[in-house]
């Protein structure tokens, strides 16, 4: 710490308090109610917060008032905070929020709220939360934890270069996040242009008489074991947005794994379907590791003399097949796609030579979106260095 700065733990300088408990309403009966999720990108709408019945005594010991700073004590957002600056009259906070009031006058409320943002303040909150179930961070811990802060002069200083370079980084980071966007978008625009806006030439055939097989999954849980071994599980969640990943997957043995491909093992070049939860992900398998499909999927096997595995992976990410997909979904809660009807969709399908083409020139794309992809969320991750770093000097007295 900078000579000349003082440290004093939370408590010494803030009343800290936890929330209202009370059911929250969306009808004006009492003042609004401030809860957790009511909290979003560091903002909040105080037009749609909710309401709460309270009584009298309860509403001035639950109050907000500006400079008050509310956190997180639970669950995955576990000591996320947030600044009060202008509340409307008579809101209180919710019993999963605690309340921080400085009574210290040599204390800005923006400086500490600040300070909640430094990696040592995270540090100290993922080690105060281990060994919870859900993660939590109570009262006793917060007002424990020590803030050092300089002169309110020097404070003020602070809080103003912060917020000048803060507001610079978030107009940077919201350009490159633009920019990404556009990015994919550009692939999008093109992948549905390909197959809504198709040639002479094209036929409409059903994806089972253009695909060698078409492989549903053994209809129950396969047993599972601990550790890696040669076999691995696809689930739902491996397949995402055109690949199949296998970074996270459960293993079986051996046994388990001849049962499960005994009508057919997947091989490198199939596409693999979503059936539910979600349904319509699509995904090429593209590893030669010993795989097989867990349940709600289904696995497609192009017939090379008919139909390009790549034109049938971007066929089914477009919107025409999208469209099929869930016009055949079923179920009031959960809804999903039959294995009869997954056999049973259109394929919008010119020649091979055709085919060939469109996938070149998707491929291509694909890999120019991913190069922008991969320049924008560098970027990204230097603006959010660049503000940790900034953090760090500030609160170290370098700033």
């Amino acid at each position: 710490m900078k000579k000349g700065w003082e440290s004093k733990e939370l408590k010494a300088v803030s009343a800290i308090n936890y929330g209202y408990t009370e059911s929250a309403s969306a009808d004006p009966v009492g003042p609004r109610f401030l809860r957790i999720t009511d909290i979003q990108n560091d903002c909040v709408d105080w037009e749609n917060i909710p309401y709460c019945k309270i009584e009298k005594e309860d509403l001035r010991k639950y109050r907000l008032e500006r400079g008050d700073i509310v956190f997180a004590r639970t669950g995955a957002t576990t000591g996320k905070s947030f600044l009060v600056c202008d509340p409307p009259k008579d809101t209180v906070f919710a019993s999963y929020l605690i309340r921080l009031r400085l009574l210290d006058k040599e204390l800005l409320p923006d400086f500490v709220s600040l300070f909640f943002q430094t990696a040592g303040y995270w540090q100290t909150i993922k080690e105060g939360s281990s060994g919870s179930a859900q993660g939590g961070f109570n009262a006793t811990k917060l007002g424990a934890l020590s803030i050092p802060f300089p002169s309110l002069p020097e404070q003020q200083r602070i809080v103003s270069i912060l917020d000048d370079a803060f507001a610079g980084i978030a107009t940077a980071k919201a350009n490159a996040e633009k920019n990404l966007q556009n990015a994919r978008a550009l692939f999008e625009s093109h992948l549905q242009a390909v197959f809504s806006q198709r040639s002479d030439g094209w036929k409409q055939v059903r994806i089972e008489d253009a695909c060698e097989s078409i492989m549903d999954c053994v209809n129950k849980t396969a047993p599972k074991v601990e550790g890696p071994t040669s076999f691995k599980m696809i689930r739902t969640t491996n397949v995402r947005n055109g690949q199949v990943n296998l970074d996270s997957v459960n293993y079986v043995t051996e046994d388990v794994y001849r049962i499960w491909t005994r009508r057919q093992i997947p091989k490198q070049g199939d596409v693999l379907l979503t059936r539910e939860a979600p349904m319509g992900e699509v995904g090429m398998l593209l590893s030669e590791e010993k795989v097989f499909l867990g349940q709600r999927l289904v696995s497609y096997r192009a017939n090379p003399l008919k139909l390009n595995n790549r034109f049938l992976l971007y066929a089914l990410q477009s919107t025409e097949l999208q469209n099929q997909i869930h016009a055949l979904a079923s179920g009031s809660t959960v809804q999903h796609m039959r294995v009869p009807d997954s056999k049973n969709l259109l394929l919008p399908l010119p020649d091979l030579m055709k085919q060939i083409k469109v996938v070149t020139t998707l491929d291509a794309l694909h890999e120019e979106t991913k190069r922008l992809e991969s320049i924008y969320r560098h970027k990204l991750a230097t603006l959010d260095e660049l503000k940790k770093s900034m953090l760090h000097q500030a609160f170290s007295g370098q700033l």
